[in-house]
């Protein structure tokens, strides 16, 4: 049994990632001790952030964590987020304790913030599958937030010191595809520093269903990122008049989808409890993404699929990992012709109901706790990579 203390900087809306590691915790103290440490960014204290970013450490984090390890001692210590209270500095902390140390990159941020410019970030492309980001809204700057220069200078600090950790520390990766562990390798990332684990999912509360409706569903982020737009449009030209696109979240093109898309058969239900959200994923015909990211591992599909329910997605490194190699409904990224011929084959029950069991049965066998258990145990015995 290992001792494990795990860190994690929430973030300040709840999202996907602070989930998995809310259902990590729980599956890992199933076989080790676990003590955990939660950061937030909710209280701003700008003398003491502004030291934090130059100097890389959080004086105030550091105490809290020196005061765990002294009456925890543990054998690993798993970092998650540490945007940005958490802070860099945990890392020479324990590395100064000789501790071994497991980081889990839940997302592709290390790369596109380590750039100072936007040629840098963009390279011969106008937009960045990484971040979501478009080089036409940057400038010459590489301006992350697009509401602030300060933060942005913040974080391409930040992200230098962080990429440079991620790369040069004594430390192991986890990742939640073979994309990405692909993706790190091509930056000059040891492979052998980067192991594979996907997230693990509360198996017990996601079932489908009896009751049937008429529903396609999009739960997530109301983003240009996220191809929403494309998304509805796409749902227009299929001219499905007895299936309904139910569309679940909150985020900045919401408001502008609302007024210019005016559809008897469009429902924006704005933000919906996780298990009202699971109910309505239950209940519904199929699920729907048209995201124009690397993803890592994405929730709504990976959901879906455990209860039996159909998925439509762009078939991207990285998504398609999730799904059995001869799914009829996944379409070609960025193809939004080939998403409207997708978005009409909901009308095919017997369809659906094939490539719903053949996703249950093949995320279970992904997602098999024993797996999953046997993957991090090895990674607990395994010495520190140099």
């Amino acid at each position: 049994m290992s001792k494990i203390l795990i860190i994690h900087n929430k973030y300040r809306d709840l999202g996907g990632e602070d989930l998995a590691v809310d259902n990590e915790v729980s599956f890992l103290r199933k076989d080790n001790e676990v003590e955990t440490i939660f950061f937030d960014n909710k209280k701003v204290n700008v003398f003491g952030n502004l030291i934090s970013f130059i100097t890389g450490s959080n004086p105030k984090s550091i105490k809290e964590l020196d005061k765990i390890y002294e009456n925890f001692n543990p054998d690993i210590v798993y970092i998650h987020n540490t945007w940005f209270n958490a802070s860099i500095g945990v890392f020479k902390y324990f590395e100064q304790k000789n501790v071994k140390i497991l980081l889990k990159l839940h997302n592709f941020r290390y790369y596109c913030t380590r750039y100072g410019t936007s040629r840098k970030h963009f390279l011969d492309k106008d937009f960045c599958n990484a971040c979501g980001l478009s080089k036409k809204e940057m400038g010459y700057f590489n301006k992350y937030f697009n509401d602030s220069y300060i933060k942005s200078i913040l974080i391409f600090a930040y992200g230098r010191r962080y990429f440079k950790i991620i790369k040069k520390s004594k430390l192991e990766l986890i990742v939640l595809t073979k994309f990405h562990k692909s993706f790190l390798s091509e930056l000059g990332i040891p492979e052998s520093k980067i192991t594979v684990i996907p997230n693990v999912l509360d198996f017990n509360y996601l079932k489908s269903v009896e009751t049937e409706s008429n529903d396609l569903i999009y739960a997530g982020r109301i983003s240009e990122e996220k191809g929403i737009q494309e998304l509805v449009e796409a749902f227009i030209d299929a001219g499905l008049s007895d299936i309904n696109l139910k569309i679940i979240g909150e985020g900045p093109l919401l408001k502008y989808l609302q007024r210019n898309y005016k559809h008897k058969n469009i429902v924006f239900t704005g933000i919906v409890p996780n298990k009202e959200t699971h109910k309505l994923i239950g209940s519904s015909l199929c699920v729907v993404t048209a995201t124009k990211l690397f993803e890592g591992q994405p929730t709504l599909l990976t959901e879906a699929a455990l209860m039996g329910i159909p998925a439509i997605f762009p078939n991207s490194e990285g998504i398609k990992e999730f799904f059995p190699q001869n799914t009829k409904l996944a379409f070609k990224q960025f193809d939004y012709k080939d998403l409207t011929k997708k978005i009409k084959l909901v009308n095919n029950k017997k369809l659906l109901h094939s490539e719903g069991s053949g996703n249950r049965e093949y995320i279970n066998n992904k997602l098999d706790e024993t797996i999953i258990n046997e993957q991090f145990q090895n990674l607990f015995s395994r010495k520190i990579s140099t």
